[in-house]
């Protein structure tokens, strides 16, 4: 199974204009960086210059159809 390394920096204030973003690593090699921000998520996968957005409706609805249940 792949390890996967989760890197993040949180500005130390509320999030407005700045995202936060997270590099993710997977078996020590970049994977993707995941962009937050107040309206909407971006996956953008390693070595390329543009994401994948999503609202965070659709991403509501995304992990509503396809997560595991989990309690939190």
């Amino acid at each position: 199974m792949a390890k996967h390394e989760v890197m993040f920096s949180i500005p130390e204030r509320q999030l407005g204009k700045a995202d936060v973003q997270f590099s993710i690593k997977r078996d020590g090699k970049a994977f993707g960086r995941l962009k937050v921000s107040n309206g909407t998520s971006v996956w953008v996968p390693k070595d390329q210059t543009y994401g994948y957005k999503m609202t965070w409706v659709e991403f509501d609805q995304l992990m509503n159809d396809r997560g595991t249940p989990e309690k939190s």
